[in-house]
Formats: structure tokens, sequence, C-alpha cells
């Protein structure tokens, strides 16, 4: 049985299907999230959000609930996504909204908070790629492949490999157990969500997209900017959160005790205070 989607609306930006969902009241808030993922990696840190924030989320291009383009010429890389999320924010009718960020969200959010800065209040980055830290080893080897190789391994295959994958991403194995698992496994296998996983996924896995920007990175000083890792984190180690801390003056850096790669799955009761903490001292 799978979880219920919070990307309940549906519109067209720049002639493509996105999933999406409002919720809550008062200043705006934007998560974006990462791969494999969707916006239900959020679903735990949203009730902590809703009785102050109005919070937007949405599935990517390519993920969840959103339109898997059969066009491979449609971009759904990190830079292909910032003009879903400029769109969005126009269809929402926000000038700047709080971008909180997991995995490559992370990577999206630092492309628009470089090049419209004024369009971000506050900007929290949570577990993210950054520099040249991604694709990681295990998934550079898995990729010497070939993506069709991928595309086409018998379901079974793809199905067992994938399940230990995404478990990997969480310390505590059971926080992925039953629904929460099949429902991240029905994103990305299947007659469609194999081929699409792959080609608007593991195909962008490319860190070209942050590198074009690190030279700049430290701009991202002069917003307020929050960073939340998992200790434990086996897909962006730690050692990148501390990078990431001394390329940007004046961030701050949180390391989370038993906690993985996913972190909003693995502690979200830990990961919301410290980003409702930080979002108190920077919502006017």
């Amino acid at each position: 049985m799978a979880l219920p989607s919070l990307a309940t609306h549906h519109t067209l930006i720049n002639s493509t299907r996105i999933a999406y969902g409002i919720y809550g009241t008062g200043p705006p808030i934007v998560l974006i999230h990462g791969t494999p993922s969707s916006s239900l990696i959020f679903r735990h840190i949203l009730p902590h959000l809703t009785p102050n924030y109005r919070v937007h989320l949405f599935d990517l291009l390519g993920y969840g609930l959103s339109e898997r383009p059969w066009d491979p010429s449609i971009d759904t890389s990190i830079s292909g996504q910032v003009p879903i999320l400029e769109g969005l924010l126009t269809h929402w009718k926000l000038d700047s909204a709080h971008i909180v960020a997991h995995d490559i969200g992370g990577g999206i959010a630092q492309r628009f908070a470089v090049f419209s800065p004024a369009r971000v209040r506050s900007l929290t980055l949570i577990d993210v790629v950054s520099f040249d830290s991604y694709p990681s080893a295990r998934t550079k080897a898995q990729m010497t492949n070939g993506l069709e190789t991928l595309i086409k391994a018998p379901s079974e295959d793809h199905d067992a490999h994938f399940r230990e994958w995404l478990l990997s991403t969480v310390h505590a194995p059971e926080r992925l157990a039953g629904e929460v698992l099949e429902t991240y496994m029905a994103y990305i296998s299947g007659p469609v969500g194999q081929g699409s996983f792959f080609q608007h996924q593991v195909r962008h896995y490319d860190p070209k997209h942050t590198m074009e920007i690190v030279e700049r990175v430290g701009e991202l000083g002069r917003l307020p900017v929050k960073l939340i890792w998992g200790k434990d984190d086996k897909w962006q180690v730690v050692d990148w959160a501390y990078r990431l801390n001394n390329a940007i003056s004046g961030s701050e850096l949180d390391v989370i005790e038993d906690c993985g790669h996913f972190s909003p799955e693995d502690q979200p009761e830990k990961v919301a205070g410290v980003l409702v903490g930080f979002l108190k001292r920077h919502t006017k």
C-alpha cells in the first residue's frame, strides 16, 4: 500500500505537468526534494511548519507524480529544474520565499540562490550535493555498465538492488520499512518507473551543475544559510558539510547523530526542530 501523495494539484510549467501542494498559512516556504525520492520525504517535517508558514512543495520534473517526459531532450537535470522552480514561483505568485532543499534539491537551490538571491529569504540545505560530491563511488560503479543496460535489467534484479540501495539512505533501516519503502520503490520501478529513473535522474548525476557555480558559492553568505547533515550520511559524507560550511561565510551547521542521508526520514523531529528554530530567527 502506497503512502498518499502531498502533491495533490497539477499545473503546466514550460509545457510540462508538475504536481504540487500548498499547506498552512504565513510567510512562504518552498521545499525541494532530491533523488531518488519525491516531496513525500518532507511529510514528517510539514506538520512542524504549517502552523506558522505557508508551505509550497512539488515533485521535480521526472520524479514522483510529476510528468515523466518521453522526449529525452527535455532537461530534468539540476540545471534544468531551476526554470521549473522559477515557473512555480510565478504560478504561486511568490516574489521570494524561504528555500529548504535536500540532496540534489540542494544543487537546484544553490544555483537558484546564486543567480536570484533577492528571491531567497533564507536557505536551508539538508544533506545536499555540492562541489563534485556526487555521484557516490557506488553509483559511479553501477553507471559504468551504461544506462541502456540498467534500463533493460530484469525487474527482479532492479528491485532487489534498489531496495537495498534505498535502505542505505538511513541509519535506522526500520525508518523505511513497509509502505514507506514500497512507495519510494514504486516511483523508480515497474514498466515506466525503471526506465524513467535512469532517464530523468541517474543520467543527470553530473557534478558540472554545482561545479559551474563553485566560484560563486561564497556569495550565498549574503543570505541566512543553515546546513543540516546526518552524521552517518553514506551518500554525502559529513566532510562535504564542513567544506560547504567553510565556503559559505556565516552559514550555520548542525550535524545530527544517528542519522543518515535521508535525514527527514531518519530523524524528522530533530531536523524539524533545527529548521523551525532557524526560520524563526529569520522570519520578519
